[in-house]
């Protein structure tokens, strides 16, 4: 279980990261640069942790599909961007792709 606690914090520093590239200014800022480096090496150090006891296939999915979204989210709640209901749509869609890969293909499953 604690491989998935890994893959949530490679998740939450990937997306606080990628909300920093914008403040970065083109890495004219330092602070938010700093948060860059940071969020990216931290997200990268997690996903190898998580890597030692999970596929490849199924984190890499896990961690960008979550990592897409939650950007998305950071966007429209910090940067007030928008979306449409095609975008809602795709990122449902991307969602779903994830959760079926987690919860019900037998590819990644423990025993497989």
């Amino acid at each position: 279980m604690r491989e998935y606690l890994y893959l949530g914090v490679a998740i939450v520093s990937e997306i606080a990261g990628t909300a920093s590239l914008k403040l970065a200014d083109g890495f004219s800022n330092p602070v938010p640069t700093a948060v860059v480096v940071v969020g990216y090496l931290c997200s990268f150090y997690f996903l190898s942790l998580t890597l030692q006891e999970l596929p490849v296939g199924l984190v890499y999915a896990t961690w960008s599909a979550v990592g897409i979204v939650g950007a998305a989210a950071v966007g429209v709640v910090v940067f007030e961007e928008s979306v449409d209901p095609a975008a809602l749509v795709g990122f449902g869609l991307i969602l779903a792709g994830v959760a079926v890969l987690n919860l019900l293909s037998e590819t990644y499953s423990p025993a497989a």
